[in-house]
């Protein structure tokens, strides 16, 4: 495994990102293990996210690109760490946008923050995790809403490598679906290889009884290989 995303999996779970315990993901499914970007809460922890992030989606996509997008409400401060850190470590002036949940009427009208989307733009989508595809779903009719613009891909912090609405990985099933590059700067795979059995911080965050109830929960949502 190359060192950044070890470094990235110690992260997760130095900020209280990466739990597990029992939760319950959008989509509706019982998981043992959660991601939520929403435990970032300083300034450093989002520049070091937003490194990790670059790091992914340069060598997935390159930089001829020409917006990052976010969506509302987790994509918003993803999409602007990231672009600060594709600028500061890459010299690439990626401009960033977002949605708002409810169009605003007055002011600075309409539905997107950040930059104006323009015909022609490549678009890159940021997330913070994917189980079945539920929110690129509302994501794509947004992008599409505004021009003729070209989502060419999606990048995630954690493939959690299991099946979307079919058999396959919901990663591979929405690239497939939207026509899309998909990327995620670590796999759910890597995560238990990283910590399984093994002392971060003089603890073990897999041990035997949650690898356990992870196999469980692969063998009934995990993706075909």
């Amino acid at each position: 495994m190359e060192a950044y995303k070890e470094e990235f999996i110690h992260f997760m779970v130095d900020c209280g990102v990466l739990r597990f315990g029992d939760f319950v993901t959008k989509s509706g499914r019982k998981t043992p293990f959660f991601v939520n970007t929403g435990n970032y809460q300083s300034g450093s922890q989002l520049r070091r996210l937003g490194g990790y992030y670059a790091r992914a989606i340069k060598d997935k996509f390159g930089l001829d690109f020409d917006v990052l997008f976010g969506p509302a409400y987790k994509g918003i401060p993803l999409s602007a760490a990231a672009s600060i850190a594709i600028s500061e470590d890459y010299g690439a002036d990626i401009r960033y946008c977002s949605n708002r949940k409810e169009v605003k009427d007055h002011g600075d009208k309409g539905i997107l923050l950040g930059s104006p989307l323009k015909d022609g733009d490549q678009v890159v989508i940021i997330e913070d995790v994917t189980t079945a595809g539920t929110s690129i779903k509302e994501t794509i009719p947004i992008l599409k809403a505004q021009g003729q613009v070209n989502p060419i891909g999606l990048v995630v912090s954690v493939d959690r490598c299991e099946r979307g609405q079919g058999k396959k990985g919901a990663l591979q099933e929405i690239g497939e679906t939207y026509g899309l590059k998909t990327a995620a700067i670590v796999t759910m795979k890597e995560v238990v290889e990283c910590l399984y059995n093994k002392r971060y911080n003089g603890t073990v965050v897999i041990d035997d009884e949650i690898k356990k109830a992870i196999d469980r929960y692969y063998e009934q949502y995990g993706a075909e290989s």
